[in-house]
């Protein structure tokens, strides 16, 4: 372990030798052909509703026009982000450009939340003033707009939705769909009844769905960007499955997050106990990961309790000794061992 001697061991990697168990190939020209599909819809029916919604007055229409404009962009992001994250890793991004889908993903969060304020000022407004909107052409343009977005979240729904970036294009899409269907509603009332503030609380309708998927976006991408552990995954828990092993005497700095959606990793320092087979636990504890947690990059340092490492970078005192063995500044979270402990 002294010194930069650059041997590695690669069975370290999946249990089995090599690099086999890091295969993320996903089909990326389908999904840019679904995405290419769905971007063309929105975009011709985007410019159209556009020149409708200043026509007839209608804040609605021009809502669901500026979601569609984010739409469109999170569709170019996703495709953008797509290239860029297939390319290998090389030099100092050592993970490749994966998490530019995740720069992609908190980007249209970003712009769904400021668009949201934006318009949901202008909602108000319009209650407070409503002006004069043409009912029927908010109607007949809100469901030729049902029709589309129906359409381009099925082309959506054929991409590879494992992908937060892909996924959050799709919840634009799917949002704008709930959005015209309200559209549509206040458009129905207001050619009916004539009541023209149906429009405005429409549009508050739209504010809170782009609220919603805005915030759902920024929070998945942040916890990404924080490193925390994907969601559905306990630290604690993990490392209590695996302290299970007869061999392994404690579990230390343990680390779980994702390097891009969908691609969680693990590191951990293990302490078997003295004659154990370190070699064979390694393989159990990373066959245990991958099974039980869909966890395939795993980086375990495995060492037998009671040794030391060149320079005193570990001086390991043991599981029964009163103060816990120090090896850096810095502590690296709870010590797990076999039976009832504290987290």
């Amino acid at each position: 372990m002294g010194g930069h001697d650059h041997q590695h061991d690669h069975q370290g990697q999946d249990g089995h030798g090599g690099h086999s168990g890091h295969s993320h190939a996903v089909a990326a020209d389908a999904d840019r052909r679904w995405l290419l599909s769905a971007l063309a819809l929105i975009v011709v029916f985007m410019a159209g509703e556009v020149v409708v919604g200043f026509a007839a007055q209608s804040l609605a229409l021009i809502s669901d026009a500026a979601h569609m404009l984010t739409d469109a962009a999170s569709i170019v992001l996703a495709l953008i982000a797509m290239r860029l994250s297939a390319r290998p890793a090389r030099g100092g991004y050592t993970y490749g450009l994966k998490r530019a889908e995740i720069l992609s993903a908190q980007a249209n969060g970003v712009t769904l939340l400021v668009l949201s304020a934006w318009l949901g000022y202008e909602a108000v407004q319009r209650l407070i003033h409503p002006p004069e909107v043409a009912g029927a052409l908010v109607l007949i343009t809100a469901l030729v707009g049902i029709v589309v977005n129906i359409a381009a979240a099925w082309c959506m729904s054929r991409a590879n939705r494992s992908s937060l970036n892909v996924e959050g294009a799709f919840q634009h899409v799917v949002t704008d769909l709930y959005a015209f269907i309200a559209t549509a509603v206040a458009g129905a009332v207001m050619l009916v009844t004539g009541f023209v503030q149906a429009d405005a609380i429409a549009s508050l309708i739209v504010v809170v769905l782009m609220l919603k998927a805005g915030v759902g976006l920024v929070r998945d991408s942040g916890r990404i960007f924080l490193e925390a552990a994907p969601a559905g995954i306990d630290p604690d828990a993990v490392a209590d499955r695996m302290v299970v092993d007869p061999q392994v005497e404690e579990i230390h700095d343990l680390h779980i997050w994702e390097i891009t959606s969908g691609q969680p990793a693990l590191s951990a320092h293990i302490l078997v106990t003295p004659g154990g087979d370190c070699h064979a636990v390694r393989r159990r504890l990373q066959r245990q990961l991958r099974e039980d947690y869909r966890i395939s990059h795993s980086t375990l340092q495995v060492d037998h309790v009671g040794e030391e490492e060149f320079d005193g970078l570990l001086q390991i005192t043991g599981p029964d000794a009163a103060e816990p063995w120090d090896h850096c500044a810095d502590a690296h979270g709870p010590v797990h061992r076999s039976g009832p402990h504290e987290h």
